[in-house]
């Protein structure tokens, strides 16, 4: 599996502070990816972020990050994908997106799939939740590049959902 950072930009496309970015600057990231290789050459480095799924500021900040490090020579193998999405709420152009991240040289994975609703679930939601699952990961299928999904958990009763979003919940396909 990957080894990954997360660079948490805000939606706006804008750096995030925290301790590494106050201290070092948008340098934190090559050095991290940099520290990484050496430590494991073997290893796939990965940036892991969400609200990038969709062509937006933050998409377009994180592309625009991947291809001044590919530019640079910085190591780095892929992007990984938050993907915690709202039932009937997907953002448009996935497809386009991932493909975009691919065709700046980096292959791309779904790493945190899960597709919440307002509880209690109904018929509706639920065919709604199919239908977004597998919107979703036939646009990682349709990508040459996208090498995987990883469901966020494997039950709903240890789903993180809950507890960040009050009255939200059944977000595993199961």
């Amino acid at each position: 599996s990957p080894n990954t950072i997360n660079y948490f930009s805000n939606d706006d496309g804008t750096w995030r502070t925290d301790i590494f970015y106050n201290t070092l600057g948008t340098t934190y990231v090559p050095i991290a990816l940099e520290a990484a290789r050496q430590a494991d050459p073997n290893a796939k480095l990965y940036i892991n972020d969400y609200n990038i799924e969709g062509r937006s500021a933050k998409a377009t900040a994180m592309l625009n990050l991947v291809k001044s490090l590919k530019s640079t020579n910085v190591p780095l193998d892929g992007i990984g994908f938050q993907c915690h999405f709202i039932v009937g709420e997907l953002p448009s152009g996935i497809q386009q997106n991932f493909e975009s991240f691919t065709a700046a040289g980096v292959e791309i994975a779904i790493t945190e799939l899960d597709i919440r609703m307002t509880l209690p679930s109904t018929p509706a939601l639920l065919q709604q939740q199919k239908t977004d699952y597998t919107t979703v990961i036939s646009a990682c299928q349709g990508v040459t590049g996208c090498v995987g999904v990883t469901i966020w958990d494997w039950t709903d009763k240890y789903s993180w959902v809950p507890q960040t979003f009050s009255g939200q919940g059944a977000a595993c396909p199961w």
